[in-house]
């Protein structure tokens, strides 16, 4: 009984696939060769018969019966092989010419043709023979000796014969060496998939150095490992951090509702423990806002309410919102817009991504210091630039400050959960665009470029 694993296996489907490829083509060679060799011959014969038949036929036409019989015997006694057969009976079936003793009784009809047996000149031999019906009552039979002929003919279908019969051994065997590359050349891969399953996300596909297909397989394997590597090491710091940030407001809260239950002496106190920790609910709430937000704008959910719009109004209307925060901190906002800034896009999300970018801005300006925001509209796209005279980000620290809740020694001791730049980041990539971070001498520049949007409507 044969394993149904063993039919269901690829490695077989190929090796099939690869041997009955091979059996058909050397069937169609064989064919090809019998129909040119042996088929040749058969043409060869029946060629000389028509053309012998249309010369008698003609001979007849012209001078009757008398002339049909001498032309034969005198075809009979030049022919120097002696491969020629002719006989012409009348209607009893007598002999009226010919080298033939009596008719065959297989031939009995005109049109096809015939390969028998006969007795010719004492000797058995075969020929291929046709009949011709002359009117009103006479049966001419014309023929060739095809005995050496057929020899040959049955040596050349054995001869193939056998080389089919070779081909097809050759190809079973090559079918199970196929099978054989084809499990030798997997097992490396699938080797690899089971110790990434059962853990070891250290393990890669070797690469055979040849740079054929499979490496070229084994190489993407091995990126979209590195790739989940990375995306592993992301969840366990995102998830350290969320631990991390969380941990600090929800112990302060409990502290703070504890404390409260123990000492409050007035519904003032309890009632001003209470909001404190409802402060601090806010926070972890606002951080799992943030991140859901992240999660649905890198999902690209929202590209479908795309449309064209001028975002200039839109950049004045978050400057003219923290126009009262910095002169609350002592800092001076410059707002330099030059619309129009046509981009195709979600208008509230790219106010939220500005508004971001102030935050941080205003967040680590020094007192009387100086907050820019200036967008342009060039060959390239929008460009929005929001720059500060803060502490900066060193230039070791810039690729990672947009993970998320990842947080620089600057930025340590400012409250914030460490997502306002990721959420620009995944912003801005959501619109084709980048967001890149740069020196501004002192403090930061980021630079959000948007793709341009076209003509807006209306």
């Amino acid at each position: 009984m044969i394993d149904r694993r063993f039919l269901r296996s690829a490695g077989v489907r190929f090796a099939v696939i690869y041997a009955v490829l091979l059996a058909l083509s050397a069937l169609a060679l064989t064919s090809f060769i019998w129909w040119s060799t042996a088929g040749l011959l058969d043409r060869g014969t029946e060629a000389d018969i028509l053309a012998d038949a249309q010369g008698l036929s003609d001979r007849w036409k012209q001078a009757g019966l008398p002339a049909l019989v001498l032309t034969i015997e005198d075809r009979l006694a030049q022919n120097i092989d002696g491969d020629a057969v002719y006989l012409l009976v009348d209607e009893e079936g007598r002999r009226l010419a010919g080298n033939l003793t009596s008719w065959p009784p297989r031939v009995d009809q005109a049109g096809p043709y015939f390969e028998l047996p006969v007795q010719r000149a004492g000797m058995r031999t075969v020929t291929r023979v046709r009949r011709y019906d002359i009117p009103p009552n006479l049966h001419l039979l014309i023929g060739r000796d095809v005995h050496v002929r057929s020899q040959l003919r049955t040596l050349v279908t054995d001869s193939l014969l056998w080389s089919l019969l070779i081909v097809c051994v050759m190809a079973t065997s090559g079918a199970v060496l196929v099978r054989n590359l084809f499990k030798r050349s997997l097992a490396n891969v699938s080797a690899t998939a089971t110790a990434i399953a059962a853990g070891d996300l250290t393990r890669r596909v070797r690469l055979s150095g040849r740079g054929d297909e499979l490496d070229q397989l084994a190489e993407v394997i091995n990126e979209m490992l590195d790739r989940i590597g990375r995306l592993m090491e992301g969840v366990r710091q995102v998830s350290n951090a969320i631990a991390h940030d969380l941990r600090t407001p929800i112990t302060r809260a409990r502290t703070r509702l504890e404390d409260a239950a123990l000492h409050a002496r007035t519904p003032e106190d309890l009632h001003a423990a209470i909001e404190r920790a409802m402060a601090d609910l806010d926070h972890i709430v606002s951080i799992f806002q943030a991140l859901l937000r992240i999660a649905e704008i890198e999902a690209g959910s929202r590209r479908a309410s795309f449309v064209q719009l001028d975002i200039a109004p839109l950049l004045s209307d978050v400057a003219e919102l923290y126009e009262a925060v910095v002169e609350d901190r002592g800092v001076t906002l410059a707002i330099d817009v030059s619309g129009p800034l046509l981009v195709h896009g979600d208008g509230a999300m790219l106010q939220q991504a500005v508004a971001n970018l102030l935050d941080n801005a205003v967040k680590f300006s020094p007192d009387n210091g100086a907050v820019g925001l200036r967008a342009r509209s060039g060959p390239e796209g929008v460009r929005i630039e929001v720059s500060d005279q803060g502490p900066g980000i060193p230039p070791a620290d810039r690729q990672r400050a947009t993970e998320r809740f990842f947080r620089g020694e600057t930025a340590r001791s400012t409250p914030g959960s460490g997502l306002g730049l990721a959420l620009v980041s995944a912003v801005a990539q959501l619109h084709g665009g980048s967001l890149r971070l740069e020196d501004a001498e002192p403090g930061l520049r980021a630079v959000l470029c948007l793709p341009a949007g076209g003509a807006v409507d209306g």
